[in-house]
């Protein structure tokens, strides 16, 4: 029997599951290495594949780790709670955010600051969107909309940018402490800052 006859052939990857497998590479290459030593030859070499075939999806370094970073971004998303009070979804879901994105804000925070804010030219808040885009708010307008149909809080009085607030909190934590929040600043997000905010805008008034 021949050496190529006994060797275990390699099944060759295509579509999604190619590009999956590619930006699995990507990430790994940005956790090890870091983005400034992140070649599109270290990053083909992880994935045992040409060059030509990154070089085909994306034209460079920069391209290939925003990209990796969205795909981490969206394989790792928190589950989505319902407590039956939205005081006890947010808790849950901010907690479980914190949990699941530490290592994405981590990454995220030294990519950016290590090379590729500079080689894009983009600023921090067109790479947050650039990564999150919509989805910032879609997930979580569920919890809103169940909070609502509740007589919780009333969506057509609070500005999107409430409804957004604990979420971007914790995101700014993340990304200045580079770890999941503290149970004690989860609670005074929720508590302290975003409750009082839009239950002032119900038509009767705060409630207790």
């Amino acid at each position: 029997m021949t050496e190529s006859a006994s060797a275990p052939s390699r099944r060759r990857r295509r579509g999604p599951e190619l590009e999956a497998a590619l930006l699995d590479a990507a990430w790994d290459e940005l956790v090890e290495t870091g983005f400034t030593k992140l070649t599109m030859e270290s990053v083909a070499a992880r994935a045992g594949t040409g060059i030509a075939v990154l070089y085909r999806r994306w034209a460079n370094k920069d391209e290939i780790a925003l990209a990796a970073l969205e795909h981490y971004r969206n394989r790792h998303t928190a589950d989505l709670p319902d407590t039956g009070s939205l005081r006890g979804d947010l808790l849950a879901a901010l907690t479980g955010m914190g949990e699941t994105r530490a290592a994405f804000f981590v990454t995220l925070a030294t990519t950016a600051y290590s090379g590729l804010l500079a080689d894009t030219g983009l600023t921090p808040a067109q790479v947050r969107d650039r990564i999150m885009g919509e989805q910032r708010l879609a997930r979580v307008q569920t919890i809103y909309r169940r909070a609502h149909e509740r007589g919780e809080i009333d969506l057509d009085r609070i500005p999107a940018g409430v409804l957004a607030l604990p979420f971007d909190l914790v995101r700014h934590d993340l990304l200045m402490d580079l770890e999941p929040l503290q149970p004690a600043r989860i609670r005074s997000i929720v508590d302290d800052l975003f409750l009082p905010l839009v239950r002032s805008r119900l038509p009767s008034g705060p409630r207790p």
